[in-house]
């Protein structure tokens, strides 16, 4: 299951926060904060994809997620190769490199990284 663009948003504030109310996530938006109603909206959607839960805490809720950034991105970008590069890891590292002007020091951080990962293979 995926998020949309505005609970990513949200999800994100509350993976750097780990837990929070929701004063505390309307706080951690830029101006203009959104509704109340709004984050309510998106909290519910959000737990009844089973990515974040609660606590009650006597009148208040203490969400907290239920899934790690590092899982839901690594979800994210397996589809990314799957749909957009025929399942092709290659492909998509030949698109990533060419197309988002990375520098030579970056991509021989890469490189590196690369190296090392074949080597514990």
């Amino acid at each position: 299951m995926k998020l949309s663009k505005s609970e990513e948003e949200l999800m994100n504030h509350l993976w750097r926060l780990k837990k929070a109310i929701m004063k505390d996530l309307i706080d951690a938006y830029e101006d203009p904060k959104p509704a109340t109603t709004t984050v309510a909206t998106l909290l519910k959607r959000m737990q009844v994809k089973e990515f974040i839960d609660y606590k009650q805490i006597g009148r208040s809720r203490e969400y907290f997620p239920l899934i790690k950034k590092k899982e839901y991105f690594s979800k994210h970008v397996n589809g990314l190769i799957k749909n957009f590069f025929n399942d092709s890891a290659s492909q998509f590292a030949s698109f990533f490199t060419k197309e988002t002007n990375l520098s030579k020091t970056e991509l021989e951080k890469l490189k590196a990284i690369i190296d090392s990962e074949i080597k514990k293979k």
